[in-house]
């Protein structure tokens, strides 16, 4: 065995050279041709093994390092030609071609099959045109995502139209209702106030009478902040809402809306319900809900309304929680299975022309949906209707004044405005004169003017203590009167006064020393309120 591989390792061989006979040139030049190849090979496998260390998406990594071994053996290979040139070492030079046949073979042997899948790969010309199909496709998605978002907001301008409409709806159909109400509600304030006129002599009388006029007066403030808060288009605000609150505040409109061959039931509600939506919008859907009721009662009935709250799984389309269901209830017509599986569509209606949109119960089902809840439908023909407005429930906490009535929490200051000038902007003769006198009763020295401009013409020639400005007026109105008088009386304290809703002109001025006081107000609220817009001027 033994004698088998000693020829590798004999000595005896001439070296390379002396077959080239020693001649320089010859040996020089394969010195310098073998170490040039040598170097070469050399680098080439560096650069592989350095491309697939950083290309780890190489799909025929493993050739890649065969091609490595294979080229630095082949440089092996030109190293031993050198090394033969002087010395006889013929064995180890065999040994170094075995090596580099072997990874020739491998190298070789793993190309072949893998030249099917190098031919598949896409070519420069197919990856510029799929770049190009996919450069398409993005710029038809953003086009697609563009025609979306144009879509979303016509559907979300739609929706605000709509309910708008629905809002306007209704307030048509309480027309009836409202008008009554307000019929007695003058009734009840010309008819005290004929008996003061009658008994001026009797104090005793005339004050119980002045309190009579006065309880009308704000059960008209009651439902005309209803009519405002339904009719304004307005930003929905979600906040914790007290369901009975909610109740209480509609329940004048609801009873108003029912006609009077209906009657009203509002079971007593647990103070504690409580849920996230918008108030505006939760009235407005309890108030569709009852409209809805009393047209499905034409021969008269009971209206019913109560608010539970229910905990687990309380309807298919809502996960496990504490909800309330707030349902109103009738004994009426009842609808047909094929009505009451689209009862919640959009215009959907078994009532005549010019009788109703069918917006109610779909607008009532979009505020369940806006608020994480959802509405359930029940009903027997000839029966009535239960519908249930099923909301999530959330802890109670202490809810925020509403807007508009700033003032009305007002404490601080007395009734004596003695010393203080105050100028008075209103264009109603009897509000501006009912004012004036409420104001100059508390000692206060009142400048009045009917208009806007006869006001700044005033501020030309004093500096008041205080601008109290009606909003709606005929020409500038009373934001536009505020804005141009802080222009001119930097700090000067603004109590605008309204009858309307606030608006975004109201709330683009509104900020430290400018209140908002809604009309009817008392003569001492007024006071108070002015006051204490004074006094904290003063201490700024």
């Amino acid at each position: 065995m033994l004698d088998l591989f000693r020829p590798f390792f004999d000595g005896s061989y001439a070296p390379h050279g002396y077959c080239l006979l020693w001649q320089p040139e010859l040996i020089w030049t394969h010195v310098i041709a073998d170490a040039l190849i040598a170097l070469a090979y050399f680098s080439i496998p560096l650069v592989l093994i350095s491309f697939v260390r950083r290309r780890n998406d190489i799909v025929f990594g493993k050739v890649f390092w065969l091609f490595a071994l294979f080229i630095t053996a082949c440089g092996l290979t030109h190293v031993m030609a050198i090394w033969t040139l002087w010395d006889s070492v013929y064995g180890l030079e065999a040994i170094v071609k075995v090596v580099t046949a072997g990874a020739s073979v491998a190298t070789a042997a793993t190309l072949w099959p893998l030249l099917p899948k190098a031919l598949a790969l896409p070519s420069p010309a197919a990856l510029r045109a799929a770049n190009a199909e996919l450069a398409a496709t993005i710029s038809e998605r953003d086009a697609a995502l563009a025609r979306m978002r144009e879509e979303m907001a016509q559907r979300e301008q739609a929706e605000a139209a709509l309910l708008q409409s629905r809002k306007l709806e209704a307030l048509g159909m309480l027309s009836g209702g409202i008008a009554h109400d307000f019929n007695n509600l003058l009734q009840a304030v010309g008819g005290n106030l004929e008996l003061i006129e009658r008994r001026s002599t009797e104090p005793d009388r005339v004050q119980r009478w002045s309190r009579n006029a006065h309880k009308a007066v704000q059960h008209g403030k009651a439902l005309t902040s209803q009519m405002l808060a339904f009719s304004r288009v307005q930003k929905l605000v979600m906040a914790t809402v007290s369901v009975a609150a909610v109740l209480d505040n509609v329940s004048e409109l609801l009873k108003g809306s029912i006609g009077p061959s209906n009657r009203l039931e509002i079971v007593p509600i647990d103070e504690d319900l409580a849920v996230a939506t918008d108030k505006a919008q939760l009235e407005l859907a309890i108030l569709n809900l009852v409209i809805n009721a009393r047209d499905a009662m034409p021969k008269g009935g009971t209206i019913a309304i109560s608010a539970e709250g229910r905990t687990g799984d309380v309807h298919a389309d809502l996960p496990v929680g504490d909800y309330v269901e707030i349902s109103v209830r009738d004994n009426g017509v009842g609808m047909l299975p094929e009505v009451l599986e689209r009862a919640l569509e959009p215009f959907f209606t078994t009532k005549v022309v010019g009788e109703g949109a069918g917006l109610g119960l779909s607008m009532v089902f979009g505020v369940a949906r806006q608020s994480g809840g959802t509405v359930q439908l029940d009903s027997t023909p000839g029966a009535g209707t239960t519908v249930s407005l099923i909301l999530p429930r959330v802890p109670m906490r202490a809810v925020g004044q509403e807007e508009g009535n700033v003032a009305e929490t007002v404490t601080e200051g007395g009734r004596s405005l003695a010393g203080r000038s105050i100028l008075l902007i209103d264009d109603d003769d009897g509000v501006r004169e009912t004012l004036v006198e409420a104001l100059s009763e508390a000692e206060a020295k009142v400048v009045s003017a009917s208009s806007g401009d006869v006001g700044l013409q005033h501020l030309r020639r004093m500096r008041p203590d205080l601008l109290v400005v009606d909003f709606a007026m005929p020409g500038l109105s009373g934001a536009e009167v505020a804005s141009l008088a802080r222009a001119t009386h930097a700090g000067l304290p603004v109590l605008i006064v309204t009858g309307h809703a606030r608006t975004a002109e109201v709330d683009a001025i509104a900020g430290p020393r400018v209140t908002v006081l809604q009309k009817p107000f008392s003569a001492d609220t007024l006071i108070r309120t002015a006051n204490s817009m004074i006094a904290e001027s003063r201490r700024d």
